[in-house]
């Protein structure tokens, strides 16, 4: 496997560097502020628990503009979509096709993720863990799947949606945006979710469609567009969140009514608005700084391994509070306090250096795929003199990889729906990680026989 100094030796000078660096300081932003914000003490009957700070931190709920990034991974996402698929389509590729060779990058770092989660709690519960904590560690450790269930999502209607994207254009975002609107109306008057699944659809939906649009310029966005853009993004946040009905934190606080990223709020797609008119902004200057070989690296190796950092993240700060707790170190407990704030130092050190071990561990599963991305494009991107399946293969292809794909996403939406507790012999839903072991593993079987 090539060196990361050569993938980023080989980059095409057509790739879209921004994209890459957007991706590598989201994912950073994620990590960090996950673990700034989380808390851990020993209880009077021995027992470690975990907790946000940030119901104690109310003067901070404004930094979460700064650390809620899903809407970047999103409008990178739908722009990054865009590039593939119109590339593939364009060669004559079909959307089955696409849709295996996107699986082979998100997939396999997935399945071994949930692998070692079920056989970790499975061994803890036969080494004598209490049940209750072993459910409470699975439940943590298992927190960033709901985005994986979305992006997943999305990422499969890419095909249909572009298509939507290529005949309508803005008003396709519009219109989803509408939908989600509506939801905000329907549950701040009656404080029922009842379109919560078709806000999460939408809300999501539109962030990537507008990233089809950022992409192929029919959003048209120049510096000065970019500025008006983010001045006018922040002052409807201030009126959303003040007078407006929506918490001005853009991450979950529990205990909180309204909750701006589940399902995503207006509040929220607005943050992305203004997001969008950041990147816009920082777009250009840094194709132009990622020229250089140095930066350039750094993003190349934070890229090959982005899905590991996240899936992992919370994995290392379980286990860095174990060790540090073993070691009796652990930072204190109170957020109101000055000892809680100088505890973070170590106790972002001591989670970044167990990532650090795991990603080491665990990053071989994700290179390889990333390796193909930056030698030029995905397998059947590339020029390789194979014939196109015939249409009698294609569709007897079609159905098994898009069943597969289902199964899987569905799996792991019922992975993250499920209440914490114990289900079944490794705290998982058992039918959840048969769907999804099953799902990815039919993906790879498509993709070797393809």
């Amino acid at each position: 496997m090539p060196s990361i100094h050569d993938l980023a030796a080989r980059t095409p000078r057509s790739r879209r560097r921004d994209l890459d660096l957007l991706r590598a300081a989201a994912i950073g932003a994620v990590v960090v502020g996950h673990w700034l914000v989380m808390t851990v003490q020993r209880t009077s009957d021995g027992h470690l628990v975990g907790f946000t700070a940030l119901p104690a931190l109310a003067w901070a709920h404004a930094l979460t503009w700064l650390f809620q990034v899903m809407p970047v991974f999103f409008l990178v996402g739908g722009a990054a979509s865009a590039i593939s698929w119109t590339r593939h389509r364009d060669r004559g590729g079909p959307a089955t096709g696409w849709l295996l060779e996107r699986s082979a990058r998100l997939f396999p770092p997935l399945t071994a993720f949930l692998l070692v989660v079920a056989a970790g709690a499975a061994l803890a519960r036969q080494a004598g863990a209490e049940p209750d904590v072993v459910a409470q560690a699975v439940a943590l450790v298992t927190l960033p799947l709901w985005f994986l269930v979305v992006y997943l999502g999305v990422t499969a209607l890419t095909p249909l949606t572009y298509r939507l994207h290529e005949r309508y254009g803005l008003a396709v975002p519009a219109a989803m945006v509408a939908g989600v609107a509506v939801g905000d109306v329907l549950r701040l008057t009656t404080g029922q979710e009842l379109t919560a699944a078709a806000s999460f659809a939408l809300g999501w939906l539109a962030i990537h469609q507008t990233g089809y649009a950022w992409h192929d310029g029919t959003l048209r966005l120049r510096p000065r567009h970019a500025v008006v853009l983010v001045v006018l993004g922040l002052g409807a946040l201030v009126l959303l969140t003040g007078p407006g009905p929506y918490p001005v934190s853009m991450v979950s606080v529990p205990g909180a009514a309204v909750q701006n990223p589940a399902p995503p709020t207006l509040a929220l797609l607005t943050l992305a608005a203004t997001q969008l008119g950041v990147v816009a902004l920082v777009a250009r200057p840094a194709g132009r700084w990622l020229t250089r070989p140095r930066p350039w690296t750094v993003v190349v190796a934070v890229n090959t391994v982005v899905l590991t950092l996240y899936l992992w993240h919370l994995v290392a700060a379980l286990v860095g509070a174990l060790a540090l707790d073993a070691l009796g170190i652990l930072p204190p407990s109170d957020p109101s306090s000055g000892a809680w704030w100088l505890g973070r130092l170590p106790w972002l050190v001591t989670l970044a250096t167990v990532l650090a071990v795991l990603v080491a561990v665990f990053a071989r599963i994700e290179t390889g795929a990333s390796a193909r991305r930056y030698r030029g494009g995905t397998a059947e991107g590339r020029r390789t003199g194979r014939v196109l399946p015939t249409v009698t293969v294609f569709l007897a292809q079609a159905g098994p990889v898009v069943g597969a794909y289902a199964a899987a996403v569905t799996g792991l939406l019922w992975l993250t729906v499920a209440e914490t507790g114990l289900h079944g012999p490794f705290a998982l839903p058992t039918g959840a990680l048969v769907l999804v072991l099953g799902g990815a593993g039919a993906l790879r079987l498509a993709r070797a026989t393809t």
